[in-house]
């Protein structure tokens, strides 16, 4: 059974009972989906789902969608720009995690959405995933590469600090500096070196040292030990790029020994703690004087030994026969150049008749082997005219054929019959 209303509009009109088809409620499409949406807020407000992020996209924006998915199923997320700034790490691709969210549909589209409120991963604590991925990123873009580490000035006349003016760790940098370099110049920019702000007050503090003190020799940037949370704004991506950027050589000096932060890996050299770092960059003064002093009697002793071996050395050669009589070096030259001009004369006569003796030997030879010699003793030479054939064979004639004659002494011209 249901009811419509009547038609004829008179007063006293009421309902009019249909006992036949039931009434269809018709919604618009905006209309369910809008009443999906506000059924999911009221009622999924906040929910703890885990899964795994999968096609993980960051926009220009700040925000970033991704899917989680498990063995059975999966839903689309979004973590507004809002809430990223909390986030110590980055949403990546195949990262297990838990995700506290609020339920929601994305009405323009119709499809469920996650609204992420906050993230933590589930295989590694949030802090120690962040370090990795900021690691590795800068790893990738070469921050951490040796051939771009500056090497630390032997003897600094100025020496500048990062570091909070409570603490240990300052006053143990201070007393080692004026212990082993009494004089040395020290410039101090305090800065906070945990909690919030604390990463930008640091990178701010280095560039500062940049830009207003670049005749700064060495920067020492640290802070004493404490826990990965209270070393974290040295684990900030604006610390790492503000130390690599910096033309002034960087000393990395966070916590204790064993402490390892994203600061130490882009630092030119990294020390195991503040007190260690001051002992790095400031020479012991009365270590350097007193080896400057052993240098100096070792110089001393040197250059006397130098001098005694150069007088030993005039006294032998102001001994020496020929500076006792100088004329006598240029009389033993005079004698030998006298000798060998007189003996000049005969050797070249000498040589002359040997060059003329074998000339003449030579002449005899190329007589002996001449042709004209050959004549001389009856022979003569045929040829051929006019191409001047010489002629060896009877056969190389025909009737008629010129033919000169040459003899040792003249030719004849004939002509074969």
């Amino acid at each position: 059974m249901s009811a419509k209303p009547r038609s004829s509009g008179q007063e006293g009109d009421g309902l009019e009972l249909d006992f036949g088809e039931p009434v269809r409620k018709v919604w618009s499409v905006g209309e369910l989906v809008n009443g999906i949406h506000d059924l999911l807020e009221r009622n999924y407000q906040e929910v703890w789902v885990e899964g795994e992020i999968s096609g993980s996209r960051a926009y220009p924006s700040g925000h970033t969608y991704f899917t989680l998915k498990d063995s059975q199923s999966q839903i689309s997320a979004v973590l507004f720009k809002g809430y990223a700034g909390s986030m110590k790490f980055e949403p990546k691709d195949g990262i297990k995690c838990l995700v506290r969210a609020r339920v929601s549909a994305y009405v323009a589209r119709g499809s469920l959405q996650l609204i992420v409120l906050h993230m933590e991963p589930k295989e590694k604590g949030a802090l120690q995933l962040a370090f990795e991925q900021l690691k590795a990123k800068l790893a990738a873009e070469g921050l951490f590469d040796p051939g771009r580490k500056k090497p630390l000035p032997r003897f600094p006349a100025r020496i500048g600090l990062v570091t909070s003016l409570q603490g240990a760790a300052v006053r143990d940098m201070l007393t080692v500096l004026r212990r082993r370099w009494e004089g040395l110049e020290i410039a101090i920019f305090p800065v906070k070196v945990q909690g919030e702000g604390a990463a930008l007050e640091i990178s701010a503090a280095i560039e500062a040292f940049n830009k207003h003190l670049p005749d700064t020799d060495v920067l020492l940037v640290g802070r004493g030990g404490g826990s990965i949370e209270d070393l974290w704004a040295f684990n900030e991506e604006p610390v790492a790029r503000a130390i690599a950027a910096s033309d002034i050589p960087v000393v990395s000096c966070v916590g204790h020994e064993t402490d390892f932060t994203i600061a130490d890996f882009v630092a030119d050299v990294r020390a195991p703690t503040p007190s260690a770092a001051a002992e790095l960059v400031a020479p012991d003064k009365e270590a350097v004087l007193s080896r400057l002093r052993e240098t100096l009697r070792s110089l001393g002793r040197a250059m006397g030994g130098r001098l005694q071996r150069l007088d030993l050395r005039v006294k032998t050669a102001a001994s020496h026969p020929f500076l006792q009589a100088p004329h006598r070096i240029y009389e033993e030259r005079i004698r030998r150049v006298d000798e060998v001009a007189g003996r000049l004369p005969d050797a070249m006569t000498r040589l002359l008749s040997r060059k003329r003796r074998d000339f003449q030997l030579r002449v005899e030879k190329l007589q002996a082997l001449s042709p004209l010699n050959v004549l001389s003793r009856g022979y003569a030479i045929a040829e051929k005219l006019p191409e001047a054939e010489i002629l060896r064979r009877s056969s190389q004639t025909r009737k008629g054929d010129k033919v000169r004659v040459r003899l040792h002494e003249g030719e004849i011209h004939c002509e074969v019959t």
